[in-house]
């Protein structure tokens, strides 16, 4: 009899570990189809970073046009705006400096004509130079005979003048050197609206470039929406949500 019940208890057993067994494998595989399923059926919201990102090149070529611009573009303007500001200035001397040269070169083309009888129609400026450093058309003709420079000398009727005086020439020679020392200035100034570009245009890359670096360290996530059919259980929405630092 105990032989007999023991067989019984033996064979329970078996029986319920093959369920449990069968029991494993069917979530397993139910599982693994929800899995499928969940692929099948979902769809996925992705950030992507480099529809964000901001070009260098453009970046380069606002701070060329104006510089301060590409620093503003990249964010980061708070360095930009010294750029901007040294551009401002570096147009108003610009601008100062030529009407000065102009008022100046005004001036002693005046005092000129009205000191020492010079006509002012098609003289170029190698002209006003020459009757800065002599007291008269005559004078110099007597320094380029002497040198045997005969092409060098001008006609007395068309190009005359003649200073009365040292002090004259001297007050005319002291204007025309102002508006030229000024009008050759200017090209300092020129250089450094040139310098202020490149410098801005290289600041302005390196900004950008800062820029999208932090945005894809910041950034970068996957969105998954979905539906799951398990087996012996009802339909379910899945969400799926995966970032990056």
């Amino acid at each position: 009899m105990k032989l007999f019940f023991l067989l019984i208890f033996l064979s329970s057993a078996i029986f319920a570990q093959t369920d449990n067994t069968s029991s494993i494998l069917e979530l397993k595989n139910s599982l693994k189809s929800s899995d499928a399923e969940f692929e099948n059926n979902k769809f996925n919201l992705i950030y992507d970073y480099d529809s964000e990102k901001k070009s260098i090149g453009l970046g380069i070529v606002y701070s060329l046009l104006l510089p301060g611009m590409g620093e503003l573009y990249a964010d980061a303007y708070s360095s930009g705006k010294y750029f901007t500001i040294a551009d401002g200035v570096l147009w108003g001397t610009f601008i100062g400096m030529e009407i000065y040269s102009n008022w100046q070169q005004n001036n002693y083309q005046t005092y000129a004509a009205a000191n020492a009888g010079v006509d002012n129609d098609n003289k170029d400026d190698d002209y006003y130079s020459t009757i800065a450093n002599y007291t008269s058309v005559f004078s110099y003709n007597e320094e380029k005979a002497l040198e045997r420079n005969f092409d060098e000398m001008l006609n007395p009727e068309t190009d005359f003048w003649k200073w009365n005086t040292t002090a004259e020439r001297q007050t005319y020679r002291d204007m025309w050197t102002s508006s030229e020392q000024t009008s050759n200035d200017i090209q300092f100034v020129v250089g450094g609206l040139i310098l202020n570009r490149i410098a801005s245009a290289i600041n302005a890359a390196r900004l950008v470039t800062a820029y999208n670096n932090k945005l894809k360290e910041e950034l970068s996530w996957n969105f998954s929406v979905g539906f799951a059919n398990q087996q012996n259980l009802p339909t379910s929405l899945i969400f799926s949500f995966q970032k990056s630092f």
